[in-house]
């Protein structure tokens, strides 16, 4: 069981970062600012749980950038975990499957909260917006599932 937990942490963060490759190249493709999204989902997680997030203007706005940023990290480490789990337990799905899954699995830990929070309302959102989103979470999702399923071929 620890081998899957480490297998999939370590799957998670390579497609985390995958994710953010493809996210980045993106901004700088269209020139598009990034995303508010994960700094403001991390200010009224901290001001629902009695903890604001100290600090004011920019010294404030700057801790909850990396709080948001460190919330992507380990939703990505935590949904490959997840998988990993899942497929010593038995669920096998072909990579073709398995990929959009996982990629599918990681934007539903992010967009649901996203929603549930009112911090933003994906039915509003663009082809582009949902583009945005969708297609660093589909490489997200090959990446991890890949690396988790990798032993299994060279077996």
């Amino acid at each position: 069981m620890i081998q899957s937990i480490v297998r999939g942490g370590v799957a998670g963060a390579a497609g985390t970062t995958v994710l953010n490759a493809v996210t980045y190249a993106d901004m700088a493709l269209r020139g598009r600012p990034s995303s508010q999204v994960p700094a403001q989902v991390m200010d009224t997680l901290a001001q629902e749980a009695g903890h604001p997030v100290p600090g004011e203007g920019e010294t404030r706005d700057n801790r909850l950038s990396g709080l948001g940023a460190l919330s992507g990290i380990a939703v990505g480490c935590c949904t490959g975990v997840a998988v990993s789990l899942l497929r010593q337990a038995g669920v096998r799905l072909p990579w073709w499957l398995g990929g959009p899954a996982t990629g599918a699995l990681a934007m539903a830990a992010t967009d649901i909260p996203i929603a549930r929070l009112g911090v933003s309302d994906p039915t509003t959102w663009s082809a582009k917006d949902w583009g945005a989103d969708v297609v660093p979470h589909l490489v997200y999702g090959m990446t991890t599932y890949g690396i988790v399923t990798a032993r299994d071929c060279a077996a």
